[in-house]
């Protein structure tokens, strides 16, 4: 039986914590499915576009059967199923983190029995770099550096780009 996964997210912009999950997912799963989730609410550093280009680079780069899909209304779960997928796969990397998490993943469950949650724990390195901590490094003097520690090179590249 084909096992799919969804791993999704703004990815704004694509950290190496969402590359680390990104390879797990591909050896985990026989499929695994990478969903830019659209959140029209949100004020973003890079533009939707700029974001699936980034990831398209991303996944090019992970061996195993990995392709991008972007969802912009509704919930994951109808993505999830209309898409063959078993799995949701989500990262841990706090309490606060499981605290959200925990009851996403129950509802989920509710709405669609058939899909489950995994969940993840990035290595120690990773566990601090979020895309919000990213954002608000952006424009601080000296921020390329930090920046470059935390997003891979074709994202930095982006946001390079961005603030020309």
């Amino acid at each position: 039986m084909k096992r799919t996964g969804i791993y999704a997210g703004s990815f704004d912009p694509p950290t190496n914590g969402h590359l680390w999950m990104i390879r797990r997912g591909a050896e985990l799963f026989d499929e695994l499915v990478v969903v830019l989730a659209i959140n029209p609410e949100k004020k973003s550093l890079l533009s939707i576009e700029e974001r699936e280009g980034i990831l398209e680079k991303l996944v090019a780069g992970v061996p195993g059967k990995v392709r991008l899909a972007t969802v912009e209304h509704g919930f994951l779960v109808d993505f999830a199923r209309k898409a063959g997928a078993d799995f949701l796969l989500r990262g841990i990397r706090s309490t606060v983190d499981f605290e959200y998490e925990k009851p996403m993943a129950r509802m989920n469950a509710r709405m669609e029995g058939g899909i489950q949650t995994v969940f993840l724990m990035p290595p120690s390195e990773l566990e601090e770099i979020s895309s919000s901590l990213v954002r608000g490094f952006v424009g601080v003097p000296g921020w390329e550096r930090w920046v470059k520690a935390c997003v891979p090179p074709c994202a930095f590249d982006a946001i390079c780009a961005k603030l020309r």
